[in-house]
C-alpha cells in the first residue's frame, strides 16, 4: 500500500478532528468546547441511565401522575443538556425575534434588554431572574441596567457555570446566583424591585404556584415581566398533527404541559397581579424566530458526528449521543410549531403588584 495516500488520509482525518474540536465555535461565545461535554452534576457512568429515566417520565407530559417529581426531572434535564446548549446555542437558553440587520447574538441581547426596560428599574435596584440558567440574560441585563441581579436555578451545575461566567465577564459584583426551586424561593417577602423570567416558568407544573411565589417576593408597586411558552389561538386540541407537535415540544424540553395563551393573564390576576400589558412578541413585524433552528440543521449533523466520535472514544459520556439526538428531534417539533403558528416561545406578559 502506498505511503502517500495513507499519509494524506491521516492528515485529512487529523486536520478534520482538530477543526471540529479546537476551532469549531469559540468557547467564549458558546461557553463550552466539544471535548468538555458532560452530564452536568451527573457522574459520567450514570448519564445514560438518567436520560432513560427522564425520557420515561416525560413520555406523556399531559398525564404525569406525580407533579411533585417534576422539579427533580427538570433538574435532571438541565444536567443532561446544559453543556450541549452552551456549546451549540450560547449562554442564553431562549429564543428571540429575528430582526432585520441584526445577528442572532444582537437580537438575543435586545430581547433581554427589553425585559429589564419594561421593569423600569434604576441602577442599584435589586431584581430577580426566576430561572436564570447559566446566566446569559442576567449578565446582559446587569450590564445594560446597572441593577443588581439575583438569579435562581434549580440546577447546581448551572449555578457553578453562571458564577464562572459572571466572574469572567467582570460582573460578579452585580450578579448573584442561588441554587433553589422557584416554587419555594429562599427570599423574604417584598424583597425585589422587579422580577423577570425568560422562557422558564413553562417548567412549573402549575403556573399559579410560581406566579404566587414571584408575587410574594416582589415589592408592592413593582413590575414582573415573563416570556411564556404557550399554544396560540391557532392550536386545535382535536387536530392530531397539532397534538403530536405540542407533545414533541413538551417531551423534549421537560415541560409538564404547555398552557394556552389565554390562560396566562387569568392566572396572573388570580394570584393578585394587575396585568399591564400582554403581547406575542413573535408576531409580525418580527421575522420567524424558528429560522435559527432551520439554519442550524447542517451544524447539527456536523456536531452530531463529533458527539458520536467523542462518545466512541470515551471522551463524552455514554448517553450524550441520545441527548443530542433528542434535542435535534425537539428542534424539528419547535420549527413545526412555529410554521403552523400553533406555538410561541415569547408570549410576553407584564404585571404589577398592587401598592
Amino acid at each position: 500500500m502506498d505511503t502517500l495516500p495513507l499519509l494524506f488520509t491521516a492528515v485529512v482525518i487529523g486536520g478534520g478532528l482538530y477543526w471540529f474540536i479546537c476551532i469549531l465555535g469559540s468557547a467564549e461565545r458558546k461557553g463550552k468546547r466539544a471535548v468538555n461535554l458532560s452530564g452536568g452534576s451527573i457522574d459520567d457512568d450514570k448519564v445514560q441511565d438518567n436520560y432513560d429515566s427522564y425520557w420515561s417520565f416525560f413520555k406523556t407530559p399531559k398525564h404525569i401522575e406525580k407533579s411533585d417529581k417534576v422539579p427533580a426531572f427538570v433538574d435532571t434535564f438541565y444536567n443532561l443538556v446544559t453543556d450541549i446548549y452552551e456549546w451549540g446555542w450560547g449562554q442564553s437558553f431562549h429564543f428571540s425575534p429575528c430582526l432585520p440587520g441584526k445577528s442572532n447574538l444582537e437580537a438575543t441581547q435586545m430581547h433581554e434588554e427589553m425585559a429589564v426596560d419594561l421593569l423600569e428599574v434604576k441602577p442599584g435596584d435589586k431584581i430577580l431572574d426566576a430561572g436564570c440558567g447559566v446566566g446569559g440574560p442576567m449578565r446582559a441585563i446587569a450590564a445594560h441596567s446597572g441593577a443588581n441581579v439575583v438569579g435562581i436555578t434549580i440546577n447546581e451545575y448551572q449555578v457553578n457555570r453562571a458564577r464562572l461566567h459572571n466572574q469572567k465577564a467582570g460582573l460578579d459584583g452585580l450578579c448573584q446566583v442561588v441554587c433553589g426551586n422557584f416554587l419555594e424561593m429562599p427570599f423574604e417577602d417584598n424583597t425585589f424591585d422587579g422580577v423577570y423570567s425568560i422562557e422558564a416558568t413553562c417548567h412549573a407544573p402549575k403556573l399559579e404556584d410560581v406566579y404566587a411565589e414571584i408575587y410574594r417576593v416582589l415589592k408592592p408597586g413593582a413590575l414582573y415581566v415573563s416570556y411564556e411558552w404557550v399554544t396560540t389561538e391557532f392550536y386545535d386540541g382535536e387536530n392530531e398533527e397539532h397534538i403530536e407537535i405540542i407533545q414533541g415540544i413538551e417531551r423534549g424540553d421537560a415541560l409538564p404541559g404547555l398552557r394556552h395563551y389565554s390562560d396566562i393573564a387569568e392566572i396572573a390576576k388570580k394570584v393578585g397581579f394587575e396585568v399591564v400589558k400582554e403581547k406575542d412578541l413573535a408576531k409580525p413585524p418580527a421575522r420567524p424566530w424558528w429560522t435559527r433552528l432551520k439554519m442550524g440543521r447542517i451544524a447539527y449533523w456536523r456536531n452530531h458526528i463529533l458527539v458520536m466520535i467523542l462518545s466512541f472514544l470515551g471522551i463524552a459520556p455514554k448517553g450524550t449521543v441520545d441527548v443530542h439526538e433528542m434535542l435535534f428531534v425537539t428542534a424539528d417539533y419547535l420549527t413545526r410549531g412555529g410554521e403552523t403558528k400553533i406555538f410561541t416561545p415569547m408570549h410576553m406578559i407584564l404585571c404589577r403588584k398592587p401598592k
